[in-house]
């Protein structure tokens, strides 16, 4: 196959894997209620978080990361590393605009670290470090997820991977945008920290997402 070939199929490989729900699915069949009606609608594992269900909130964070491992694992196997760092991009363009979804997914943070993990273990660890640091510091998810992506391609940068860096800088980019919403509360200090309950989603603003779920937080 040509290269461009198969960019478009490691690309798609990558859509698919990053396109599946786990959020959705594990709170399903554990029959809680509808994910996408509670805090702030996200299918990531921050909101399942607020079912109540630990267990649910960890099965997510590892499925929605390990979803992004597999991705590039799976696509560096059969086509080499160009197809991986493809597919890394398609599994994060899966996770955010699900087509299960109507295109309305969470907001990657998990499948960064996922395809960060399987491309470049070692700032994968780095940002988990960082995300750590900035959350005990200030208790709030989103900003730690933020700032932790932010360093991710500067770290790739210094320590020679300018190829890499420059695909978490984009990735970084689309994690920036779908958490604009988050970035506004920030700034306007109405953001919820970690542990504490977040209201409700109102049937009238998902009603103002088309009849589809509010953006997720990860």
């Amino acid at each position: 196959m040509s290269p461009s070939a198969i960019a478009v199929i490691a690309l798609a490989v990558g859509y698919l894997f990053g396109s599946i729900p786990f959020g959705m699915i594990l709170t399903r069949l554990a029959g809680t209620q509808d994910l996408r009606s509670i805090g702030s609608g996200s299918i990531g594992a921050t909101n399942v978080l607020r079912t109540g269900r630990k267990s649910l909130a960890v099965g997510t964070l590892l499925g929605d990361m390990l979803k992004g491992t597999a991705a590039v694992l799976v696509a560096g196997l059969l086509w080499g590393p160009p197809a991986a760092m493809t597919a890394a991009l398609g599994a994060m363009l899966g996770h955010l605009f699900p087509v299960w979804l109507k295109f309305r997914g969470g907001k990657g943070v998990a499948t960064y670290i996922g395809v960060l993990l399987g491309l470049f273990w070692q700032a994968a660890l780095a940002f988990c470090a960082v995300w750590l640091i900035v959350a005990f510091a200030t208790r709030y998810s989103s900003l730690s997820g933020l700032v932790a992506s932010l360093i991710s391609p500067l770290l790739l940068w210094w320590l020679g991977h300018p190829q890499l860096a420059g695909l978490f800088a984009v990735l970084t980019l689309l994690l920036w945008l779908k958490h604009h919403e988050n970035i506004r509360r920030l700034l306007a200090g109405t953001e919820s920290k970690i542990g504490k309950k977040a209201p409700r989603v109102d049937e009238n603003t998902m009603a103002g997402h088309n009849g589809g779920p509010p953006l997720g937080n990860t």
